[in-house]
């Protein structure tokens, strides 16, 4: 249940004229700018929306509400003198509970830190404040970022909006993240991908997330589970807002657009050697051939050294070994602030043998060769972000939820993940587009023009 740091006045102001469900940033950005509306307004329309839908969803766990509504009127301000910080000021941004935010517990979703309040905010909050975004709170996650349904022991479950009665899991780690943007309780939020965290929940919840080039975005702050594979990315509604967000978060000017007309885009070829849900494989391939349509040129790529499940296996075990490491000495303080769970994966990768672990690492320097292979012949890479959509709690785990998304981690290359559709179930589909390291700004554009080709962004019903 949502911690409020304060829960009085929560409708205050007049409520912008549709729901922010139903507008993307650069919407809202484009109506401050024409005093349409102020971040004021659009805070309290937010928090009206938290206060409605969040004890369902169970997304959002800590609040700063009184801090954010003196940022907004700050924002106000500037906007009304026509001088705002940036393309993202007056933004509501949630951030994940494993990334520090000034005066709010920083857990990661560990019981064992319930008492840590953050004394400062991590670079990347700090950047999205310098640019006058409005911090509102923080979101559920995977306890210590490490799982695939965001079905949190001390924090409880969080669920997806598109699940219409059905407790459908949002993805993991950062569950809470996919489930807020695509609720409408914010206008973006901040996730950690260590293979594929932010993008699968993106995908499973119909928005759009950036997992950056490595080192673009500072993960100082986080409370690591993998030194070596996190990154801090963006969730928003539109891919066309991840641009301004990452320029934010990563402190450098991002070119503003792509040609698609003789781009040649590579088509990953995995169906020989994973399943896909044929709904995902059928809007994948839609998406190609719009591109084709557009005057693409489509190449077929697959990797010469990325192995799936068994490369998969091994970034998960760096996670197991930099996780131990990051948190011995709490497990070791207070043992029982970690599930069994959690603690049984970061032992069993603390117990392997340092040939297992150093192959573990020769992995990354083989998806490092694969990449810098497929961006000798290819703009981008395409595939589909999960190769399944959504499922209920309580079904088995796609083994290879993360075959497709764990790459770019490993390779240290930008991907960003962007809607194709719904499914005959009525649930979101996803495509990631995939580029070398510093592209960021091109995957971003791809990703954009691929959506709005499939006629997002999209809306839950009932949100």
């Amino acid at each position: 249940m949502m911690r409020e740091a304060s829960t009085d006045d929560m409708n205050a102001g007049a409520p912008p004229p549709r729901e922010p469900s139903q507008r993307t940033l650069g919407a809202q950005i484009d109506a401050f700018a024409l005093g349409r509306f102020t971040p004021v307004q659009m805070l309290e329309t937010y928090a009206a929306r938290a206060a409605r839908f969040n004890p369902r969803l169970n997304a959002i766990i800590d609040t700063r509400l009184e801090a954010a509504r003196e940022e907004a009127a700050a924002s106000a301000d500037r906007w009304g003198r026509g001088a705002p910080l940036s393309d993202i000021d007056g933004a509501v941004v949630l951030v994940k509970a494993n990334i520090a935010v000034e005066g709010l517990p920083w857990t990661a979703g560990i019981r064992a830190y319930e008492r840590r309040i953050a004394r400062e905010d991590a670079p990347a909050v700090a950047r999205l404040k310098a640019a006058g975004a409005i911090i509102l709170g923080t979101l559920n996650m995977e306890e210590g970022a490490l799982g695939a349904i965001t079905d949190n022991p001390w924090l409880g479950r969080c669920f997806n909006p598109w699940c219409e009665g059905e407790d459908i899991t949002p993805g993991g780690s950062s569950g809470g993240s996919g489930a807020a943007v695509a609720a409408g309780l914010c206008a973006a939020a901040l996730g950690t991908d260590t293979m594929g965290s932010v993008r699968i929940p993106a995908a499973y919840c119909g928005v759009a997330g950036h997992k950056p080039s490595r080192d673009l975005i500072s993960t100082e702050g986080v409370i690591a589970l993998s030194a070596t594979l996190d990154h801090v990315g963006p969730l928003t509604r539109s891919a066309r807002d991840l641009r301004a967000l990452t320029q934010a978060l990563g402190g450098e000017a991002m070119a503003a657009g792509f040609r698609i007309a003789g781009a040649r885009i590579g088509r990953w070829r995995f169906e020989d050697a994973l399943d896909c849900d044929p709904d995902i494989y059928e809007l994948y391939e839609a998406v190609l051939s719009g591109l084709a349509e557009a005057g693409a040129q489509i190449i077929d790529v697959k990797p010469q050294h990325y192995a799936y499940a068994r490369s998969r296996r091994r970034g998960l075990l760096i996670s197991e070994v930099e996780g131990f490491a990051a948190h011995e000495t709490a497990m070791d303080d207070t043992p029982d602030g970690f599930s069994r769970t959690f603690r049984d994966l970061l032992h069993w990768g603390a117990k392997q043998g340092a040939d297992k672990v150093e192959a573990a690492y020769a992995a990354i320097r083989a998806c490092e060769a694969d990449a810098l292979d497929w961006f000798k012949r290819c703009a981008v890479v395409l595939a589909p972000t999960a190769l399944e959509p959504a499922f209920r709690f309580g079904e088995e785990i796609p083994a290879g939820q993360a075959d497709l998304t764990a790459f770019a981690d490993m390779a240290g290359v930008p991907a960003t993940a962007a809607a194709s559709g719904l499914t005959a179930s009525g649930l979101p589909a996803s495509v990631q587009v995939i580029g070398p390291k510093g592209a960021d700004a091109r995957t971003i554009a791809v990703a954009a023009e691929i959506e709005a080709r499939a006629g997002g962004p999209l809306v839950p019903p009932g949100y």
